[in-house]
């Protein structure tokens, strides 16, 4: 294992002991974040013209294993990718993010085809040569932009620029009555592949805007360009006016729909609320109704017990089992004092000596009259 594999297994080991959001490691699956750094480019890639090179030093290339392995600071990798780069996007920088990290010591020029080779051998551009060679030099990862690149690299152009490889996607790219411009760089061993990104290109773009070409012609009528501008004949300037009217129409109908939508929602919610209150409110009206004049209602028993309060103040008491049963008197019960011809016995002994009379005192109690006045009641046999 040599010192540059070791040094980077030791920078793995360290970056996963140090601890990530919420205490996390790159051993729980989550990736620590990296660290806000301000340094930055502050100026756009040079031309390759406006480089002053110092041809005392003798070109030598590199190979690929000197090139994987490191070089000196002094001497970085020359990576050499060309393109179009019309309507600069996402797909051109990842390519040349990979062309920049394709060694450890990179120095990256990308040449830009002219306005007239790209439209005699692909095709008519969106953008102009000056605008394409712009968006180039204002990438981050280019060091160096060629204009007015060749369509097929020679040994004079590649020696010419020093470069040591050409970094390109691994798709033969036929052109110029080659099936591969990139053919003979392949065969010396001096071409380093890229991977194109799916899903993102210029003839991408360009379909799209064709396809919904109405959309983004009334589009830019709408921010002010004028029909003459974007090349819109009078019948079709009128017709998207139309069309952008019934459009706000249509927009304003969506909005009253979801707007009545949302108010019938929250009318059905409120009147759900106001059931289920309801509802809540009427069980317990009716459980309350229930316990106090249901069957076994609370006013039942207190009726029956009223009842029977009152049938035992006017009804007589029995008299206890262990008491001696005697002859009943026609008299139910008596009053003191008596009232008549007739008196009655001052005591018990009294009693027993008036037996003519026939009174006998099974038991006493006292009853309260509507006056509030206590009365001496007794039942008497």
């Amino acid at each position: 294992m040599d010192a540059q594999s070791s040094a980077k297994m030791n920078t793995r080991k360290r970056r996963k002991e140090v601890p990530g959001p919420n205490g996390a490691t790159e051993e729980d699956g989550i990736s620590s974040k990296m660290p806000r750094c301000a340094v930055g480019l502050q100026q756009p890639a040079p031309f390759s013209d406006e480089i002053e090179v110092d041809f005392s030093k003798p070109y030598v290339r590199v190979t690929m294993e000197e090139a994987s392995r490191g070089t000196p600071c002094d001497r970085p990798v020359r990576v050499y990718a060309d393109g179009i780069f019309d309507l600069f996007h996402c797909g051109h920088a990842r390519a040349l993010m990979q062309a920049k990290n394709l060694f450890p010591n990179t120095y990256l020029i990308v040449g830009v085809c002219s306005d007239e080779l790209t439209h005699n051998f692909k095709g008519f551009t969106v953008m102009n040569e000056n605008e394409r060679y712009d968006a180039v030099q204002h990438c981050r990862y280019v060091d160096e932009v060629v204009r007015n690149a060749p369509w097929t690299l020679t040994p004079e152009f590649l020696a010419e620029h020093r470069i040591d490889f050409v970094a390109h996607d691994d798709i033969p790219y036929s052109s110029a009555g080659s099936d591969d411009v990139y053919k003979h760089i392949k065969e010396a061993g001096m071409f380093a592949p890229t991977q194109r990104t799916e899903g993102i290109s210029t003839s991408d773009i360009i379909t799209r805007i064709v396809r919904d070409y109405d959309v983004y012609a009334r589009r830019n009528l709408q921010r002010g360009y004028t029909a003459k501008e974007l090349n819109v004949s009078f019948i079709n300037e009128k017709k998207y006016h139309l069309q952008e009217r019934v459009d706000k129409v249509k927009k304003k109908v969506k909005d009253v729909e979801e707007k009545s939508k949302e108010f019938v929602q929250k009318v059905e919610e409120k009147s759900i609320d106001l059931i289920q209150k309801w509802e809540e409110k009427s069980r317990e009206f009716i459980g309350n109704f229930l316990e106090m004049f249901g069957p076994e209602g609370a006013l039942k028993h207190m009726l029956k017990e009223g009842k029977g309060r009152m049938l035992q103040a006017i009804s007589p008491r029995q008299s206890p089992s262990s008491s001696p049963t005697r002859e009943r008197s026609p008299s139910p019960s008596f009053r003191w004092p008596f009232s008549g011809k007739t008196s009655p016995p001052s005591s018990p002994a009294n009693l027993s000596r008036h037996k003519a009379a026939a009174y006998d005192i099974r038991y006493s109690y006292l009853k309260e009259d509507k006056f509030g006045s206590y009365i001496l009641c007794a039942q008497v046999h």
